[in-house]
């Protein structure tokens, strides 16, 4: 499984996080992105921008096999992106979902939290600039057949 789990931070790393070029949109005014490797396969899909709701998955020879639903909404002008997609770079190993539980940079301060482990969790991330929250997002997942 950690081989699944490595495959899954550095498909982040190199599509919405690493500012990866966007794949064909799959629907009407989607966002996609993909990445491969070998056997393995990502795709991040979503909708929207300041308001969004998307999903990451992953396949295994074709096959779907682990799914994250996602929803979320920036809540003030102070939100930036930027900031946004460099604490989804930090995304921990023990905690392959989001970010990190902390990541702070300069006003900013990302906050995750997670229920559950790879096969079945749930879990928030909040973004702050100083006392004032600018975003938040709610996710769930896991393994599917």
């Amino acid at each position: 499984m950690k081989a699944i789990e490595q495959f899954l931070i550095t498909a982040k790393q190199a599509t919405y996080a690493g500012k990866g070029p966007a794949a064909e949109p799959t629907r009407p005014q989607s966002h996609d992105l993909q990445y491969s490797e070998g056997n393995l396969q990502y795709i991040d899909t979503y909708l929207g921008s300041a308001k969004f709701a998307g999903e990451e998955a992953l396949w295994k020879d074709g096959r779907p096999f682990w799914a994250m639903n996602y929803i979320g909404r920036v809540l003030d002008e102070g939100f930036s992106s930027d900031f946004l997609k460099e604490a989804l770079r930090h995304v921990p190993a023990d905690m392959p979902f989001r970010g990190p539980a902390v990541f702070r940079r300069e006003r900013y301060t990302y906050k995750c939290t997670v229920n559950g482990d790879f096969a079945w969790f749930s879990g928030r991330e909040e973004i702050w600039s100083g006392e004032v929250r600018v975003y938040e997002c709610v996710f769930h997942g896991g393994e599917i057949d």
